[in-house]
């Protein structure tokens, strides 16, 4: 049976019932005897088992019209029941929640295995967060619960690494996942880097004199430097605030754009600082990191970071 058929032919059949049962009454009016309707509706209890005689539905023009009335009255009927119905969930007073079962996880499941999210031993969830069905479309957040020792490193995150489907940026507070997972990764081609603020020798080194490359780099970094370097304490003068921030911003300068490159990084700022001697009953005295700029202005008068450091002198 075609999808036409059963979408336009089958819901009006009842209809066509109606007007061929409702087109033998007007028959049966139509032949009755007399000329006034009463007449005539007295003598349909005659004629009307002469209309359903043969089953043909009456042709005159009154067995059509009175037909079509029929139909469109029942037609007519149905639809304000309809609309007028109310939806009542029978049995579904408690709720309607059940368990998933494999139909219904399948439109989420991505055919190839390593593209899934793993959520247990026989559902997952496909990385692909745009599906060729939108209405398939889900995020990938999960969360976790569990107590110590439940598996939610071991049974969760560990296979999720083993995927290797995507970037991954893991918080080991135990060290475990990086011995358990770290040289799988780097045999699938994973650059594998560790921050470890417990036992730095196991812990890589980030140098951020290396990312500044123009004098509006320097100012962000010691702006950054000093606001997490001063401590919970009450806030000083601004003043000192300024020339300190003048200060770092000469040396920073210095070491990027004039230091060799080996030399650009956090130790060597230190150790300028540490070389900054003064000596209060001799105001000419000058330290190594004096003559260092002094240096750099006869080379370059109008360079940066000569411009901060004698602003700093100024301000000191």
């Amino acid at each position: 049976m075609s999808d036409k058929i059963r979408k336009y032919v089958l819901p009006n059949l009842p209809y066509l019932f109606v007007f061929w049962f409702f087109s033998k009454i007007g028959t049966a009016y139509r032949i009755a005897p007399g000329t006034d309707f009463g007449t005539k509706l007295m003598g349909m209890l005659d004629t009307f088992p002469k209309a359903f005689e043969t089953y043909w539905p009456g042709l005159g023009g009154t067995d059509l019209l009175v037909g079509l009335a029929g139909a469109a009255g029942m037609y007519l009927l149905i639809q304000s029941k309809i609309r007028q119905a109310k939806k009542f969930r029978r049995d579904a007073e408690y709720g309607t929640a059940r368990f998933g079962t494999k139909e219904d996880i399948k439109p989420f499941v991505d055919p190839k295995f390593q593209n899934n999210v793993i959520l247990t031993g026989t559902e997952f969830l496909t990385m692909n967060t745009r599906p060729k069905i939108p209405a398939n479309a889900r995020n990938l957040n999960a969360c976790v619960i569990g107590s110590s020792g439940s598996g939610k490193t071991r049974f969760w995150l560990t296979p999720q690494l083993l995927q290797a489907h995507s970037s991954y940026v893991v918080v080991d507070p135990k060290g475990g996942t990086l011995d358990q997972c770290g040289r799988f990764l780097q045999r699938e081609k994973y650059r594998v880097r560790v921050f470890n603020s417990i036992d730095f020798s196991k812990s890589m080194h980030y140098n951020p004199l290396a990312y500044i490359k123009t004098e509006s780099d320097v100012l962000k970094f010691v702006t950054a430097l000093i606001a997490n370097t001063k401590g919970d304490g009450k806030e000083g003068d601004e003043f000192w605030t300024k020339a300190e921030t003048l200060l770092y911003c000469a040396l920073v300068a210095y070491i990027v754009f004039e230091g060799p490159e080996e030399e650009r990084n956090m130790n060597t700022l230190v150790e300028m600082i540490n070389s900054m001697e003064v000596r209060e009953d001799d105001e000419t005295f000058k330290n190594a990191v004096d003559y260092m700029f002094d240096g750099l202005e006869r080379r370059s008068p109008q360079h940066f970071a000569v411009r901060q450091y004698k602003k700093y002198k100024l301000a000191s």
